[in-house]
């Protein structure tokens, strides 16, 4: 016994010792260097829980069957498309938009379609009804993903819509996150609804270890997107929930989430399709790419060129995060953000500052207050920099979270989806942006940005120098944590 308390501390140092040899060479591998220090921070100052942390969340990647399946499914829509008429390209084209487009469908697989129908759906309410109308109209099939999905009050026309078209023999497809909704509210209901219409629906990146499903616990499955008959599809960033998210506390503040989707006409829905196709594959092993009327073309009236990028843990690389640093170092007058969460990486915060050294009008759109405490603090410790460079800084006016997910460069080119500018949608969440080229469009957006100025109030740096310590102090801290990744 005496043997053993003498050398029990010797045992403790040695292990100590390797766990922190084995940390440095391990952690670092094919990672940012911030994550890979705040890992080993983290390691280093609260060795247990630390090593427990990095092995329950440390790798930011899908298990490699799934990763093999987005490679299987983005070989599949390179064919597919290859051989389809995706309509006429808008002339005279700048260089650069070219070469990123070339970049998107190297990373994504997914090619840039003309001939395109693409409008803003502003309103929260007036969106969940286009969608609704559009159900209603179902002649071949319903294609529904959405990160939270509630069969509430707000959200009984949606599901009416789906229930009827169940009753007339449509095929209705669902995909709702499995983490994201297990513990809201109406998540019974909402399930037991879909059972009784007789949907086929389907949790997506479930942790069911029990069942044999489990992957990294807090990657996410963060899409929103609807397509009807391969003839018209919605995106952006609008739950179908209650614009509350019918949370206790958000009632208790006021809060209510201001969102953004898009109404889509014209060969790029077949792409928003593909996106929809490849997470049903993944998630139920039933590839319904065999069914060649899915990814018929359909015409439209509009003119406008759209490509689809998705992106997240399934892919080799960050897609999205590699779209906004293109089209920050492309534009060359104006650069317009839109991101309810803005936690940039150390290549997008230089983007973001490069883009008003050069000269360009910068503005960023974020919430005047948080619904997270950590992103919001998070992102609260870049805005004296930000500032310090020249960027103009909204903050949308509580009670309300801006939760729209947008950008606009110059008067051509914008985009808008799901993803948000913060180091968990580029590497954790599977996202979907569209990037789309022409004036028209940019003309709705920098409407909708001007209805975001008109409800905002500027913060400058005066002001934010005003900000007291404990409020640097957490902000600081929740930067840190941040890059754990």
């Amino acid at each position: 016994m005496g043997l053993i308390t003498q050398w029990w501390p010797v045992v403790v140092l040695i292990i100590d010792i390797t766990i922190r040899v084995a940390a440095i060479i391990i952690v670092p591998r094919n990672r940012r260097p911030t994550a890979a220090m705040a890992w080993l921070l983290a390691i280093y100052f609260i060795p247990l829980i630390g090593v427990l942390l990095f092995l329950l969340i440390g790798t930011p990647r899908l298990p490699r069957k799934r990763r093999r399946k987005q490679d299987a499914i983005n070989e599949f829509i390179r064919d597919a498309s290859s051989q389809l008429d995706l309509g006429s390209l808008r002339p005279h084209a700048p260089e650069w938009f070219t070469s990123l487009v070339t970049m998107n469908q190297t990373l994504g697989s997914m090619p840039l379609a003309g001939d395109n129908d693409v409008h803003l759906i502003s309103d929260y309410q007036g969106s969940l009804d286009a969608m609704a109308a559009a159900i209603r109209g179902a002649q071949k099939y319903v294609h529904a993903e959405f990160y939270i999905l509630q069969a509430d009050a707000t959200t009984e026309g949606f599901f009416a819509a789906l229930e009827d078209a169940c009753a007339r023999g449509i095929p209705v497809r669902v995909l709702l996150d499995h983490w994201a909704n297990r513990r809201k509210p109406f998540y019974r209901e909402t399930v037991r609804r879909l059972r009784a219409m007789g949907a086929r629906w389907q949790l997506m990146l479930p942790v069911q270890p029990l069942k044999g499903k489990y992957q990294r616990p807090d990657l996410r499955n963060h899409r929103k997107l609807l397509v009807v008959d391969g003839d018209i599809a919605f995106m952006g960033s609008q739950n179908v929930t209650d614009s509350t998210y019918n949370l206790r506390k958000n009632i208790r503040r006021g809060l209510h989430w201001v969102d953004l989707m898009v109404r889509l006409k014209g060969p790029v829905v077949g792409s928003v399709n593909a996106v929809f196709l490849s997470d049903w594959y993944s998630e139920t092993d039933e590839a319904l790419q065999t069914e060649a009327e899915m990814f018929a073309v359909t015409a439209s009236t509009g003119d406008l060129d759209c490509q689809i990028v998705p992106s997240g843990p399934g892919f080799r690389f960050e897609n999205n995060l590699r779209l906004f640093l293109g089209l920050m170092y492309s534009a060359q007058r104006k650069l317009i953000i839109v991101s309810p969460y803005f936690v940039p990486d150390e290549a997008l915060l230089l983007a973001v500052t490069t883009a008003c050294h050069r000269g360009l009008q910068v503005e960023l759109f974020v919430s005047e207050e948080g619904d997270q405490a950590m992103v919001y603090h998070a992102q609260r410790s870049y805005y004296e920099a930000l500032l310090k460079a020249g960027v103009k800084i909204w903050l949308y006016r509580t009670p309300y979270i801006l939760h729209s997910k947008s950008m606009t460069i110059d008067d051509e080119v914008a985009i808008i989806g799901s993803s948000n500018m913060d180091m968990r949608s580029f590497g954790l969440n599977l996202e979907i942006s569209l990037l789309v080229r022409g004036e028209e469009f940019v003309g709705e957006m920098r409407q909708v940005e001007q209805d975001y100025r008109d409800l905002s109030r500027e913060l400058t740096l005066e002001e934010w120098r005003q900000q007291p310590l404990r409020s640097t102090v957490l902000d600081n801290i929740a930067r840190l944590t941040s890059a754990l990744q």
